[in-house]
């Protein structure tokens, strides 16, 4: 049976709250956690739960180590609850969005591990190939800065598009040089993008978002993200000062074991890349 805290997106206005008081100290940041407390580590559902699950009731107790695993809906409350020390840990996010965060909010985030990559996806109700994409229809994209460069960049990757020389790191809509099917694109957050594609022709959906919705990345998609030279691995992260803790050292090599490899490839069949 799962044991498992939910906590969804409605949270996020009070986790920002919480940020902006991180100076004046919190009760949990100024006490060093026991070897034998709890590491409490934020997730989202799909499939970083599901990995921190199989690791709490397959391999921590053996490692002498207490998971606790609380689960999150968006993309910004796992750090500011990193930040402010509700949370001890995340698993969540690839490294260029945790080093986005970090100058946008002035966060303090460290990756202490590489653990799976989750091909980003084009997606559609409407179409069966690229091909098939009619002229002038409409693709929804994750709003956040470094999803939404990322799927542009996949995008052009598949020759959909052509970005400005130059432009590709901090992409936006703005900067598509050629459109030769005068695609047009909505911006919506991340996690609604498998929602939208009912009102769209085509959606670019993150790997855990697929799942989650149902789709088989490795099936469903029109295109999937190369995992060639791919920069967008996702991390287990702590705020800076608290790579040495030996529960974090633990729960990182544990999420690297043989063991989380083969879960890993069992039961994502290629949706998700175990990527150490």
């Amino acid at each position: 049976m799962r044991n498992t805290t939910k906590i969804t997106a409605a949270v996020l206005a009070t986790g920002a709250l919480t940020l902006g008081l991180t100076a004046c100290g919190s009760e949990k940041g100024d006490t060093k956690a026991k070897a034998s407390d709890p590491l409490v580590v934020a997730a989202t559902p799909v499939p970083h739960a599901e990995i921190l699950e199989y690791v709490k009731d397959n391999l921590a107790k053996k490692a002498g180590l207490k998971l606790e695993v609380k689960e999150f809906t968006d993309y910004v409350t796992p750090n500011t609850a990193t930040e402010d020390g509700s949370v001890d840990a995340n698993y969540f996010q690839t490294q260029p969005y945790l080093e986005d965060f970090n100058k946008k909010n002035a966060t303090h985030l460290e990756s202490v591990a590489t653990v799976h990559l989750e091909p980003l996806g084009l997606y559609s109700q409407k179409a069966k190939k690229l091909g098939d994409l009619k002229k002038g229809g409409t693709i929804a994209l994750p709003n956040d800065a470094d999803n939404e460069s990322r799927a542009l960049r996949f995008l052009a990757a598949n020759k959909l598009i052509t970005l400005k020389s130059g432009s590709e790191a901090t992409a936006t809509p703005q900067d598509i040089a050629k459109n030769p099917k005068d695609l047009q694109f909505k911006e919506v957050e991340a996690a609604q993008t498998p929602r939208s594609l009912q009102d769209v022709d085509a959606a670019v959906i993150n790997g855990n978002y697929a799942i989650g919705a149902d789709l088989n990345p490795a099936k469903d998609s029109l295109a999937l993200e190369s995992t060639k030279n791919n920069a967008y691995n996702n991390v287990l992260a702590v705020k800076k000062g608290n790579e040495n803790d030996p529960r974090v050292k633990k729960l990182a090599k544990l999420l690297t074991s043989p063991e989380v490899k083969k879960f890993i490839e069992d039961k994502y069949a290629g949706s998700v890349l175990p990527s150490f």
